[in-house]
């Protein structure tokens, strides 16, 4: 089995904290997800991103991971010490989909189903039956666009239907699929996603504008789950200002909305002829006080 150096895979070093660990993998994620990125090994670059994310972003995870050293390279031949920290730590179970690595360091620690999504079994047994009650999570694209996922129940395999525009909480029984005639509900939760933050069936995001673009109005480019559209910036927009694109979330009777937060990114001056713009600006705008 060979070595994973998470850290290595986001570019990011031992000592990053939780809010570089998030940038590095969201900067990642965006140029290596599959609907966007035609390469060939976008798709398997994209679940090791995910698989990294999995661990490096979770505090229990991570310091169970750290504690195998920093000594290691990625791909040697690996075998994990006996009674190392994750065994200790309770990790356990199916892999759900990331690597063998991952399996044999955390288990069913959460895991994908496609792009991203993990199984997590929390059954319980009622009566005769044994029902399965389960968290399965899946991706916003799943969701928007409805999708099949594969899930395995000790030695089988289910497909399931995920519907448009499901969210968050939401569940999806398997009737009979479960052992001695119970059945399998999967309460569905979404994976962490690169651009979008869901509430409900409304998504949420931060766009990043250019000075000139937020003073004089203009119409930007904006990522939707349906592709890219065109977003009207008012003349003076300011960072922190929240628009709406309607029935740009997640499907529904009524669809969801997307709201783009503004954050304004100043580039720095790099010439004479940049530096004598922002010279001038200060003597046009004598009297403006951004912190009034």
């Amino acid at each position: 089995m060979e070595y994973k150096d998470y850290y290595k895979i986001l570019g990011v070093p031992r000592t990053a904290s939780e809010a570089e660990i998030k940038r590095a993998y969201r900067k990642l994620a965006r140029e290596f997800h599959p609907d966007k990125n035609q390469a060939k090994d976008a798709e398997e670059r994209f679940k090791t991103i995910n698989e990294a994310n999995e661990v490096l972003g979770d505090p229990k995870k991570r310091a169970a991971y750290d504690q195998l050293g920093p000594n290691w390279q990625n791909g040697q031949r690996f075998t994990p010490p006996p009674g190392w920290g994750g065994a200790r730590a309770g990790f356990g179970g199916d892999s759900g989909g990331f690597s063998d690595f991952f399996s044999t360091l955390f288990g069913n620690a959460g895991g994908p189903a496609g792009y991203g999504g993990g199984f997590e079994d929390v059954s319980s047994s009622f009566g005769g039956a044994r029902d399965q009650q389960a968290r399965l999570a899946i991706s916003l694209e799943d969701s928007f666009n409805g999708a099949t996922r594969s899930v395995t129940l000790g030695t089988r395999t289910l497909s399931v239907r995920i519907p448009k525009g499901v969210a968050a909480g939401q569940s999806i029984r398997l009737s009979g699929q479960a052992p001695r005639g119970g059945d399998v509900l999967l309460e569905l939760s979404f994976s962490p996603h690169p651009v979008f933050r869901p509430e409900g069936k409304d998504l949420h995001m931060t766009l990043n504008v250019a000075p000139w673009e937020a003073a004089l109005g203009s119409a930007v480019p904006v990522t939707t789950l349906g592709g890219t559209v065109e977003l009207n910036l008012p003349p003076g927009t300011l960072s922190g200002r929240r628009l709406r694109l309607k029935g740009r979330g997640l499907p529904g009777s009524p669809a969801g909305d997307q709201f783009v937060t503004i954050q304004i990114n100043t580039p720095a001056p790099e010439t004479d002829a940049q530096r004598q713009i922002y010279t001038q600006m200060r003597v046009l705008f004598p009297n403006y006080d951004p912190r009034a």
